[in-house]
Formats: structure tokens, C-alpha cells, sequence
């Protein structure tokens, strides 16, 4: 667990130009305090104490102003920066090195039981204000930019700028 929690923390030095040192990003970094709580709800919520996990992720959301469902699955070195407004629903997928900016949204766009919300695979990075929604696969090394809508299949590798919108 120490580990983690040191390889979390180098990996906010890294992602970061403005990070110091870990000491700083201990203490002062609310994507990195969300990712640590939403890992606490994750584990109470495999463990089938589902009521206590969504009490402790709405405080965490509450702390850090950062929604993650604690059904979401998430990978190593996720980081978060800037966090205030990101949502996480609760079929999200995101993999392995993948970096967010404040005020995104892994959305659904249906109420029906099932995987919903988007696949992120690793090594993707998801610009401010972008909206990520439904059942759909932003692919391996993929770069979204600034305030775009995404509701299909990213390949990967690829780069989607604010020009190109897909909408619904």
C-alpha cells in the first residue's frame, strides 16, 4: 500500500510542472486525495458494503470536489489535476497513465442496466471541459483536447482538437 501511495505521489511530481515535492502534493492535491478515496470506496464497494462506499465517496466528493462512482474501475498513475468538476460514472474503465483535467465528465447516455460510460485506455490524456459520454473506447495513447463532446470510438494514438466535435 505504500507503495501505491509513493508511486501516486511521484507520479503527480511527474505529471506536473508545478508540483514540488511529495510533501506538497500530500497535503494540497484534491486529484490526488479523490483518487486515494475513491480507492477506500472501490474496495467497500467489491467488499458489498455498497451504502457505506457511496456515503464515503460523497464526502470525498464533498472534500475534493471530484464525483467518482465507486463501481468505476481505474488503473495505476491515474492523475487528476485541477480536479474541481470531474465525474466519474459508475461502468467507467480507465486504464493504466491516464492524465484528467478539471471539469470532465465520464457520462452515460442511457438508463438502461449495463455498461454505460466510456473505456479510456492507457495513456490517454483528456483535456479541461471535456465531456466523454456513453459506452465508447477513447483508444490507447489517444489526446483529447479542451471542451470537446466525444459520444464514438477514439482511435488510438489519435488527437481530437475542439474543431471536431462529435455530438449525439
Amino acid at each position: 500500500m505504500i507503495s501505491r501511495i509513493l508511486e501516486d505521489l511521484d507520479n503527480a511530481l511527474t505529471k506536473d510542472p508545478a508540483a514540488r515535492n511529495r510533501l506538497e502534493v500530500l497535503l494540497a492535491y484534491p486529484g490526488v486525495h479523490a483518487v486515494w478515496g475513491f480507492r477506500v470506496s472501490h474496495f467497500l464497494w467489491r467488499s458489498n458494503l455498497k451504502l457505506v462506499a457511496r456515503i464515503f465517496s460523497s464526502w470525498v466528493r464533498t472534500a475534493t470536489g471530484i464525483e467518482i462512482h465507486p463501481a468505476a474501475t481505474i488503473g495505476r498513475r491515474f492523475f487528476i489535476d485541477h480536479g474541481m468538476g470531474v465525474v466519474i460514472g459508475a461502468t467507467a474503465i480507465i486504464g493504466d497513465d491516464v492524465m484528467m483535467y478539471h471539469d470532465v465528465t465520464l457520462g452515460a447516455r442511457s438508463y438502461v442496466k449495463g455498461k454505460r460510460h466510456p473505456t479510456i485506455e492507457n495513456n490517454v490524456v483528456i483535456g479541461a471541459g471535456a465531456r466523454v459520454i456513453g459506452d465508447i473506447t477513447i483508444g490507447h495513447g489517444a489526446r483529447i483536447n479542451a471542451n470537446v463532446v466525444i459520444t464514438r470510438d477514439i482511435p488510438a494514438q489519435s488527437t481530437l482538437d475542439s474543431s471536431e466535435f462529435f455530438v449525439i
